[in-house]
């Protein structure tokens, strides 16, 4: 049975009966985007961004982004409501049945991350955090944000930065990475530090810069598409050198054209001429790989004579790290690193990124199997059965929502119920809860169950999709269509201000 207020202490302890030999490792599809949208309104079209027309559809989608508007009104109605972008992401993903299971905003900055919804009840240990970086004045507007969570078991850090911009600040940059990376933080024993997890990703609009090399000779290298002969002068190339913590950072070659500095709706290389203190004309800006897409795979621990059992600290997280690599294989392939041409709204282009995640499933099963019982409608109080199949930290603020199919994320339901307040019968196994009819839509709809644990903040089963049909009395007593679209709307309403 579960543990009743639970304290959660790491990530969701490996299922024991999937051992090594049982099971075989299984591909997912992550899809990246960096851009930096200088405060741009979304494109109408998210279609090439998210490459909705490939034959491939990803598990995972995430999406980083930076200069974001966060003027004063703005900033204000986004701390409500979603964001412009947000909005057009979750309503252009939700109708291929992806989910968004957590983003984070640090005022320009934001990150999403999507599943497809079967993934979902797999998908724990999240945390969301940010760092801001406020030396050199950028105070604010410049630094990480950053979500962690599991996939089956294999702990996975997405960190979307914006670092210090201009060509002289190389340096600096690397500085504020560093510092980001030391400082973060998360409550869990398994990676509390973004280096302790299995898998990070480091993107975003990083700012370095290609030096030495005139404007001349990097446009004409751009013209003729002979981008191997500035890549020795990329800063970031070059920082790797001499710097430990980017050499565990890999990158794909940069078969791409620079993405940074663009004239707006246009692909045309920066041509404004920029007017200085003294009224001359300033230099225009040199095309840069400023959007980057990184990923590190931890380290593989040394192996040692010494005994597992004798180990404290961080030395008995490493042998966990050694066991774990060996029975549950995480490997990497990167299968697309490009820039996407097609958008003009911002001076820079964003870059896109596919990965394939293999990888061998720390479990199988969700934490809970739950299903609607009878016919559901807003004639008749409903129940919902639900089974633990694994221990989990139960709470009394744990809660099921109903869902239409399709929708966007975790605060998206259409009604809930508190699971310990309206539990109506229990046994071992099984345990029912009631669910009022006037929560239930009267129009009906094709929908889904979900609960909600609140100590481990995520979805943790999902039943199968079911119908709840039409109200008769409703029809019955001549309600019009419109009326009835307003009471959902009402009930919609009032959820989501509560």
């Amino acid at each position: 049975m579960m543990e009743e207020n639970g304290q959660q202490s790491g990530a969701q302890q490996p299922d024991l009966s999937l051992r090594k030999g049982n099971y075989e490792e299984e591909s997912f599809r992550l899809h990246m985007v960096t851009w930096n949208v200088a405060t741009a309104d979304p494109p109408d079209d998210m279609t090439l961004l998210l490459h909705l027309n490939s034959p491939k559809s990803p598990d995972l989608y995430v999406i980083g982004l930076q200069e974001v508007y966060s003027g004063p009104l703005r900033f204000v109605s986004d701390t409500i409501f979603d964001d412009s972008w947000s909005h057009l992401l979750m309503a252009t993903l939700a109708p291929r049945k992806y989910v968004k299971v957590s983003s984070i905003r640090m005022q320009g900055l934001l990150l999403l991350f999507f599943s497809k919804l079967e993934h979902v009840p797999f998908i724990r240990d999240i945390q969301a955090t940010y760092t801001r970086t406020g030396i050199f004045g950028y105070w604010g507007n410049k630094g990480g944000v950053s979500v962690r969570l599991s996939f089956y078991g294999h702990m996975l850090c997405f960190l979307n930065c914006h670092l210090a911009a201009h060509m002289k600040y190389a340096t600096e940059r690397v500085d504020e990475f560093e510092y980001i990376m030391d400082t973060q933080t998360f409550d869990c024993i398994k990676a509390s530090r973004i280096v302790d997890h299995r898998l990070v990703f480091w993107f975003g609009d990083l700012n370095f810069r290609i030096q030495d090399h005139g404007m001349h000779f990097v446009r004409s290298c751009i013209n003729n598409q002979t981008y191997n002969l500035l890549w020795s002068k990329d800063q970031l190339t070059m920082m790797k050198k001499n710097e430990q913590m980017l050499q565990e950072f890999e990158e794909g070659p940069l078969d791409f054209q620079p993405t940074y500095k663009f004239d707006l709706n246009s692909d045309t290389y920066d041509s404004r001429l920029y007017r200085t203190w003294f009224g001359f004309n300033g230099k225009k800006r040199k095309p840069a790989w400023t959007d980057r897409i990184l990923w590190r795979l931890r380290p593989k621990a040394p192996p040692s004579d010494e005994q597992d059992e004798n180990r404290v600290g961080p030395d008995a997280k490493k042998v966990g790290h050694v066991e774990e690599d060996e029975e549950y294989p995480l490997k990497i392939r990167q299968d697309l690193y490009t820039s996407n041409m097609e958008y003009s709204i911002s001076d820079h282009k964003p870059v896109i990124s596919v990965f394939t995640l293999e990888l061998r499933k720390m479990y199988e099963t969700p934490l809970v199997r739950l299903q609607a019982e009878g016919d559901w409608s807003a004639d008749i109080d409903a129940m919902v059965l639900y089974s633990p199949l694994q221990p989990f930290p139960s709470s009394t603020w744990d809660w099921i929502g109903l869902y239409k199919v399709g929708f966007t994320s975790v605060s998206d339901y259409i009604t809930y119920t508190w699971v310990k307040d309206d539990e109506v019968a229990f046994n071992e196994e099984v345990i029912q809860v009631y669910v009022s009819k006037e929560e239930i839509p009267v129009r009906g709809a094709e929908c889904v169950l979900c609960y909600y644990s609140s100590t481990l903040q995520c979805i943790i089963g999902i039943s199968e999709a079911f119908k709840v049909h039409e109200s008769k009395v409703a029809s019955e007593e001549g309600l019009m269509s419109e009326k009835i679209n307003g009471l959902d709307k009402t009930i919609a309403s009032e959820n989501f201000l509560n």
